[in-house]
This record gives C-alpha cells, structure tokens and sequence, in this order.
C-alpha cells in the first residue's frame, strides 16, 4: 500500500516535551477539510496541532484556546451556513470537524488563538462547497482519486487478481442458482449506470441494503461514477467459496482464508463516516477524543464487552471470573447460548464505549465472524489484545501482531500470559498501543474509507467484459428528495470515466 504520501498529510506529531504558551504563529493545521478536494465528505475534518514558542509540539492539552469560524457567500442564503466542533485529543492536538447546512461560495476557514490567526489562516477555496445532501457532481471519480491521493490498495489488488476479465453474461445464471435462497442468504445485485444507481435484491433479510445504498448515493451526489455492476453480500459471513467453480465475484464486508468475497469497508465503519455529526455518536474521529484518561490513570486490566455470538466469548467470562485481577469481562446480551444464561450471566447493563478505554488493554473477540469494533479499539489509544482468526477487514493485511495488537490464540489459552505480559512491560505495552492508534489516524478515517471505496469501484470497472445495462425488475435508488434543492455551481463536463 502506496500510504507515505498519504501518510504524511495525516500524521500527528505526539512528542513528549514541556507544555508551554501556544505560539499561534507556529502552530499548524493540516488535513482534508481544508481543501476543496475533501467535497465527497459529509461531514470535513482537519488536524490542528498546538506547539510552544521553540516550534516543539506540546504533548497534553492547552485547553479550549483555538476558535474555528466559517466563512462564505451562501447562494441560498440560508440563515445557518455550518456546524463546527473542535474537538481536544488531550495530547496537544485537536480535530476540527464541520458540516455544511448549504451551499456555499468560496469558504474560508478562520482558525485563531487569542484573536490571532493559526499559520496559515484563514484557509480559502474557489468556487461551491456543498452540504452533504446536494446532488452536485463536478469530477469523475478517477479526477477525484488522483487529485485526492488516495492510495493504491494491496488489498484490493489481491481479491481482484483472480477476476481479470468478469462476464455477468456468464455468471448471472450461476449466481442465481448459487445465492438466490431467500431463506439463508441476502445478496443485492446493483448497476451503477450514467451515474443512476439500480438494484434487485434476493433474500428474506436484506435491510442492510440501506448502507450500501447510503455510499453509493453519497459518493454519486458529489462524483461520476463508472457505470459498473457488481453483487454485494449483506450478511456477516462471506460467501463465495474458494473451492468453488467457477469462482464468484463477491462485495462482503467480511473475508475468510477460505473464501473469496472481495473486501470491502464493513458497514459500520461506513456508516460512522458517513453519519459523524449525524445520528451515529461513535466514529473514528470521536473516538479519539472522548477518551477521558491518559495511560498512567486507566486501570491496569483487560477489558472486554458484548454479545454471546461465540464460545471464546463466554470462555472470557469464565477467566475473567477466574482472574478479576487480570480481566474485565462480561456478556451485555444472550441469543446464541440462552439455555446457558444461568451459567454465564447475570446480563451487564450496556457502558458507553468511550469508558472501554478506562482500562489500558482491550480484547477483540470474533462475533459471528470478525468483530467490527477492532478500528474503534484500535482509535482509543488502549493495547489491544486480537484473537486470532481466519476472518478479516478490508485492512487487515496491513496491521501487524506485536507491533499494532498483541496476538492471542484461537482459543485463548494464553490470554492471562499476554496480559501478565502487558503488565510487566508498561513501556512496550503502551508503544503498541500508540502504534495501534496511529495506525487507525492514518488508515481508518473517513477519507480513507472514501478512497478505499473509490479505488475499489475504479479498478473493478476495468474488468467488467459486458456492456453494463439497467436488468429487468431492477428499481432505481433515488436520491434524497431535498437534494434537487440545492444551488448548484455549473457542471463540469464530464471526464471519459
């Protein structure tokens, strides 16, 4: 994965010196918010990081001392332009988030500290910015990619290698016969065509369609997309075994080592993107900050919550009950072992999952398949504690046992040695899990959920044989009603996608 660019536009400077007065003059900000190129972005962030009067970064918060403001001309306008939160990581840096309500015209963005300007500010952009709701595409996706950076993905290289040349002339039939069983499997077909998207799905459960549809609107209100079709599996587990002839191009949000369903960012941290300054109250930009203790002050234990979806789970609770010295762990829920709730309850009231990180280890236990919180875990600064497993995220490939998580067995047969381990090795405990936060700064926010998505529709309509045509009993998935509404700047033509 090409990051070191990417990387380097997103790094965050934790040093460890002596918190001394803001030098505003100094201090930096930096990140996709301050760009037009962030537009596919429903809610824009960026990074300020604060730094003393020599230029060194400051490593704990100097408070609530920058002031946000933005600014432009609102063809509309509409009486309340934008919602801005600044947002304290308590390590000398802040997150600034902001969501506009409407158009607006050549934004400026004010960043102060005691009346005076940040480097650099005010931040200004040409031309229309647009509230998440707009249907106002101006660039082809590939445009947008490159202008963006986004990264090439391994990943995504991997899963598509065996699919050079896909023609759903040929495979229809077989997919129908493979995944059309309503009463075990949820699978969506979509076409994407002149920037329309289109569906027909197959299966008794298939609510989950709405977070496909989300992105794919989303990304098409702001940006031409290919025109292309794929499947898309809306279940937890992956379905397209790699034993199986021929092989079936399959979107999941999950993969396994024995399947081979192509990756893609799982619903959840999709969502969260999508919905951050929305209804969804965790995302990968909260997380970061509404961590209440440092290190020294989290409780010096493993720490671990939720449903019953999978044995290893109750095991923890039978070892937490075993080592209350050691483990924290408890089952919020019982559906898949009820008849053994006597054993392995009484049920736990739920916690918010910002009070996970009040303890400095946090174990990351497979559900049905992988356990989607692992980003989350990763994003709060505690050492986390990964069980291995044969199911994988979009991004797996690139975090590594002993260096970003500490690896436990299947089984768990040696969770309390990792744990005693992390206990005698404060200093390399924490090293991973500031490794593991990292990590997830520059991975796992929401652009990068963006372009990994981005990247993936580029590179699969390359392989598509057949001319992409809307298929019978196929409806249109329209976009919100409030989105004809907006003011929208004159379209650009569009690029050969």
């Amino acid at each position: 994965m090409d990051t070191a660019e990417h990387r380097r536009k997103q790094r965050i400077q934790i040093d460890s010196f002596k918190n001394t007065d803001v030098d505003p003059s100094l201090s930096r900000a930096w990140g996709p918010g301050l760009h037009p190129e962030s537009i596919v972005l429903p809610a824009r962030y960026f990074f300020i990081q604060a730094v003393d009067k020599n230029n060194i970064s400051l490593h704990t918060s100097p408070g609530d001392v920058f002031k946000v403001k933005i600014l432009g001309k609102s063809p509309d306008r509409a009486s309340r332009a934008s919602w801005i939160q600044v947002m304290d990581r308590k390590d000398g840096s802040f997150i600034v988030r902001y969501k506009l309500y409407n158009t607006m015209e050549d934004l400026e963005i004010h960043v102060q500290f005691n009346d005076r300007h940040l480097s650099g500010s005010p931040f200004k952009t040409k031309g229309y910015s647009y509230a998440e709701e707009c249907s106002c595409p101006r660039s082809s996706l590939n445009q947008w990619l490159e202008v963006v950076e986004c990264p090439k993905y391994d990943q995504i290289d991997r899963d598509l290698k065996i699919f050079k040349r896909v023609q759903f002339s040929k495979l229809y039939p077989v997919i129908m016969q493979r995944f059309n069983q309503p009463e075990s499997m949820s699978v969506c077909n979509y076409i994407i065509k002149e920037n329309k998207i289109y569906r027909r799905c197959f299966g008794k459960h298939v609510g989950f369609k709405m977070f496909v549809d989300a992105i794919l609107l989303s990304m098409s209100r702001k940006l031409y997309l290919p025109d292309m079709e794929f499947f898309f599996n809306l279940g937890d587990w992956p379905l397209s075994p790699s034993a199986g002839r021929p092989l079936i191009p399959l979107f999941s949000w999950c993969g396994s080592d024995d399947t081979v369903d192509i990756h893609v960012p799982t619903y959840d941290i999709t969502e969260s993107s999508l919905q951050c300054m929305g209804r969804v109250m965790l995302d990968m930009l909260s997380v970061q900050t509404n961590v209440e203790l440092p290190w020294d002050e989290r409780v010096t234990k493993a720490f671990w919550r939720g449903r019953d979806s999978r044995r290893e789970r109750l095991h923890l609770v039978s070892l937490s009950r075993e080592h209350p010295d050691l483990l924290n762990a408890s089952l919020t829920n019982f559906f898949f072992f009820r008849n053994e709730e006597e054993t392995y309850g009484p049920k736990e009231k739920h916690i918010s999952f910002f009070k996970f990180f009040d303890y400095k280890y946090q174990v990351n236990v497979d559900g049905t398949v992988a356990a989607f919180r692992f980003p989350y875990l990763l994003g709060g600064g505690s050492m986390v504690i990964k069980q291995e497993s044969k199911y994988h995220e979009h991004f797996y490939s690139l975090v590594r046992p002993w260096v970003h998580y500490v690896p436990v067995r299947h089984d768990l047969s040696d969770l309390v040695d990792r744990i005693h381990w992390a206990q005698d090795n404060d200093e390399k405990a924490l090293k991973i899990a500031l490794a593991g936060q990292k990590f997830a700064q520059e991975n796992l926010l929401p652009l990068d959920v963006f372009c990994y998505h981005g990247r993936l529709f580029q590179e699969w309509a390359k392989r598509l044989v057949d001319p992409v045509e809307i298929r019978p009993e196929m409806e249109l998935v329209s976009q919100p009603s409030e989105s004809s509404k907006c003011v929208c700047e004159s379209m650009l033509v569009k690029d050969e996608l």
